[in-house]
């Protein structure tokens, strides 16, 4: 059954934006963000099982990136990433690191559009640490709901699970803008994270979702399981197997934990409905451009993996759809590299125009508009940082062919080559293979390369955590 958004979006076509972009002629921005969700956990993408009917439709009146992916795989670093438009390297945030730099904040797009006369509302996972004043700096309204529990209480001793709040507060931040004033709105929902602190229930759905896909038999994950036995020690004793145990390890695990993760994505699906609903019903939504991206891939058992964090396909390629209520609706899908540095430049431009210098992503304005830009990436670097001996470090280049990896700190057995012309699922290494001998010499060089442009080799020194900061001040 068609969604109410489905319905709509066939309805709405004005004129596109330009630049520079005045106050009365400037768009409503609205960024949902989902938490731990593949680019293939769509039925838009081709998904047999799972339902994202609103997703869906925002796909069908605008364009779905195919090949789309994050920097970093994690949520921290990503959701930093988002905010200021910069790698990790450059920004130099993740889990354990001092709070993303002030300067950065005050070019972050939410508070370069509030500078800009945008009232800005964030409700949901903000992921990242901050000084004390930034949220003021970047927000007129926030909002922070986290999980641990999904299920809060409410003041008449109900309980309300935390997709659905995240939506309420959304369409209340909605419904208390001024009809005159251009909105951002950024909802960043927990869903559909696991809940770590729950070895039985690890996902746990909203009730309106009970008993979707119970009748179904999920199938295997994409790669199978006993992958991982080919990979290095590193990897085999890494966070990704871990977790593997907690969630995917039998066979009536891997049924129980699909179907809930499932449900926890046609969940925040719905929700989006919900407040694009919402929207409409405040006479808005012709005047809004929506983006919905995910926050890092996941293996969900795929090679015996769980989580993210590593370099292979499933955890850095992510879903992302960009729609612009003003334009005739289009259905593309772009096949360019799009990132999730790219996203703060799209919405600055969207809005306002102007992408702060620094920033180190390109808008993807001119590709939703039906352009070919001819210099667009071919290649990407990609990288992780964390200083957490589970998660080894690594960084490489995802180029429209080849792959290129290199867990720094576990040379030689941990340096990757894949060929994804000759090998789509990244199942060989080619780093021993003389015929990519030559190959190889050039990933590596373009890995420097674009490594150094956002601020060279790794040292703990110069991507410093709060625990070595703190040793360094104990040993004066």
């Amino acid at each position: 059954m068609i969604s109410r958004l489905g319905l709509l979006v066939l309805l709405c076509s004005l004129s596109m934006d330009r630049i520079p972009i005045a106050a009365a002629e400037r768009p409503n921005v609205i960024f949902f963000l989902s938490d731990d969700q593949r680019a293939d956990f769509l039925s838009c993408a081709g998904h047999p099982i799972l339902k994202t009917p609103n997703i869906d439709a925002l796909a069908g009146r605008g364009t779905r990136f195919r090949n789309a992916f994050v920097t970093t795989s994690i949520c921290a670093a990503s959701r930093a990433t988002l905010f200021t438009g910069l790698w990790e390297r450059s920004h130099k945030y993740t889990f354990g690191t001092p709070p993303i730099a002030e300067e950065l904040i005050a070019d972050s797009y939410p508070a370069r559009l509030k500078q800009s006369g945008y009232r800005t509302g964030f409700v949901g996972k903000f992921g990242v640490g901050v000084p004390r004043s930034a949220p003021k700096q970047m927000f007129d309204s926030f909002v922070s709901l986290n999980r641990n529990p999904y299920f809060k209480k409410q003041a008449d001793g109900s309980t309300r699970h935390l997709t659905d709040l995240t939506g309420d507060k959304a369409i209340e931040f909605l419904r208390s803008c001024d009809a005159d004033q251009s909105f951002c709105l950024s909802v960043s929902f927990n869903a559909s994270h696991a809940e770590d602190s729950d070895k039985k229930d690890h996902y746990p759905w909203p009730p309106t979702e009970d008993g979707l896909y119970e009748d179904v038999t999920i199938p295997p994950p994409l790669i199978e399981m006993d992958f991982h036995k080919q990979l290095p020690k590193f990897l085999q004793t890494s966070m990704n197997r871990d977790r593997f145990y907690w969630r995917w390890d039998t066979p009536e695990k891997y049924q129980k934990n699909v179907k809930a993760y499932y449900r926890m994505i046609t969940g925040l699906d719905r929700n989006i409905g919900r407040v694009l609903a919402a929207l409409d019903e405040l006479g808005r939504m012709e005047n809004t451009v929506v983006v919905f991206m995910g926050d890092n891939g996941y293996y969900k058992g795929s090679r015996g993996f769980a989580g993210k964090w590593s370099h292979y396909e499933e955890s850095l390629r992510v879903p992302l759809v960009v729609a612009d209520f003003r334009q005739k609706p289009q259905a593309r899908v772009a096949d360019q590299m799009a990132l999730n540095v790219d996203v703060p430049a799209t919405i600055l431009d969207y809005a306002i125009g102007k992408i702060p210098d620094r920033y180190q992503g390109r808008s993807l304005k001119p590709i939703v508009q039906g352009q070919s830009p001819s210099d667009w990436r071919t290649d990407f670097f990609c990288e992780h940082l964390m200083d957490r001996a589970e998660i080894p470090k690594w960084e490489g280049v995802r180029g429209d062919r080849y792959v290129y990896a290199r867990y720094f700190q576990h040379l030689p057995e941990g340096e990757f080559l894949h060929d994804l012309k000759t090998d789509p699922e990244q199942r060989i290494n080619l780093v021993g293979d003389p015929k990519s001998k030559e190959i190889l010499e050039q990933m590596r060089k373009r890995c420097d390369e674009l490594r150094d442009e956002r601020g060279g080799e790794y040292t703990q020194a110069k991507f410093p955590t709060q625990r070595y900061l703190k040793s360094l001040r104990n040993s004066k």
